[in-house]
């Protein structure tokens, strides 16, 4: 089974490309690498990253850590999903 971990934060205004690359920089620190990774921006400083796992919906997964506090107006969204196809 696949299933896709969604980790989305917004930063602090002005600071959307210090959120990026430290998302980036977390990517590299999963202790296990995902089968595919993909790193997006949006308006308003919002970046999400999507990591895709061949494991079981349930199963343990390494995910993103919360950024530091001042980097981000709120806590981090995460979403599970698998697939159905």
């Amino acid at each position: 089974m696949t299933v896709a971990l969604m980790w989305e934060a917004r930063a602090v205004p002005g600071r959307g490309e210090e959120l990026l690359a430290w998302a980036r920089a977390q990517e590299q620190e999963l202790a296990v690498p995902p089968l595919r990774r993909e790193l997006f921006r949006a308006p308003q400083d919002r970046v999400l990253v999507i990591t895709w796992w061949d494991a079981a919906y349930d199963a343990e997964l390494p995910e993103l850590p919360e950024p530091a506090a001042e980097l981000v107006t709120r806590a981090v969204h995460r979403w599970r999903f698998e697939s159905v196809s």
